[in-house]
């Protein structure tokens, strides 16, 4: 059975849309201008989230001219370009409690167009030259403002199963594949969450290893395209076969990866995994 890539993704702000690609670099810290900027609270610079600020889904940005600008959209909020600070006034950033030092303030012009969007004081910020920080997990690895690790990788066949299940309540329309945000998805595999069990995979000129398995909060319960919370799936089919006793009984879908060879993924890729985690 050949695996393939079916879809890649890219965040440029974290928590706002996502940019499908055809191809990507992947670099140390994940896709290239993966999670490079964060939205934070214009007081505290505590990040923002679609946790408490669900409407961010629907807020595009894309950077453009080889990482020069940055091009913001949403409807209701007139369109705007940003030239891209990467190296000026600085603030000071925390995510889930913890510090993680001093970010590049993207302008007045970007904090005005954000507290518009999102009805709060806000900042954009861009992470510093050479900014440093670990995951954790089997390969920690390194990444920019994800929540923990570089790359999320989710398969066809994971979500087929959980819509499959979801179906059988008779309840609840299906969930679409963005409801997780991933990086990077897989086909051609029959065997559900087979991504959670892949030591290593190499795919175009890239290889990944696992971290850990993905836990899911209630930004899975967001309309992506519309920014409306919807609820109550995937979350509560996920919760009756998904726990995960070791993270709190959280409910988990899809792995997270680190980069430990840099390189080149594009869509329709073939895709070659190693052995099982802890084999």
């Amino acid at each position: 059975m050949t695996i393939t890539v079916q879809q890649l993704a890219c965040y440029p702000v974290k928590g706002c849309a996502g940019v499908a690609l055809d191809s990507a670099r992947v670099t140390t810290t994940g896709l290239e201008h993966d999670r490079t900027f964060m939205v934070v609270d214009a007081a505290h610079g505590t990040f923002r989230s679609q946790r408490t600020h669900p409407a961010m889904a629907a807020l595009r940005a894309e950077v453009l001219d080889s990482g020069a600008v940055l091009a913001l959209s949403a409807e209701g909020a007139g369109p705007l370009r940003l030239d891209v600070v990467r190296d000026g006034p600085r603030r000071e950033v925390s995510m889930f409690g913890k510090d993680l030092g001093p970010a590049v303030d993207q302008g007045d012009e970007a904090a005005q167009w954000f507290s518009d969007a999102l009805g709060a004081p806000s900042r954009l910020v861009r992470a510093v030259p050479g900014f440093d920080r670990d995951g954790w997990g089997d390969t920690p690895g390194k990444l920019n403002f994800a929540d923990a690790h570089a790359v999320l990788v989710t398969s066809t066949a994971s979500l087929a199963a959980l819509n499959a299940r979801i179906a059988a309540r008779g309840d609840a329309a299906p969930v679409p594949m963005d409801r997780f945000r991933p990086n990077i998805v897989l086909t051609g595999e029959d065997e559900p969450h087979f991504e959670d069990r892949v030591a290593r995979m190499s795919l175009g000129t890239v290889e990944l290893a696992h971290s850990t398995r993905a836990t899911r909060c209630n930004v899975t319960l967001v309309d992506q395209p519309s920014g409306r919370r919807e609820g109550p799936e995937p979350l509560r089919t996920l919760a009756t076969y998904r726990r995960e006793p070791e993270f709190g009984n959280k409910v988990s879908f899809g792995a997270k990866n680190a980069v430990v060879r840099e390189g080149v993924v594009r869509v329709g890729d073939r895709v070659s995994v190693g052995s099982p985690v802890g084999g």
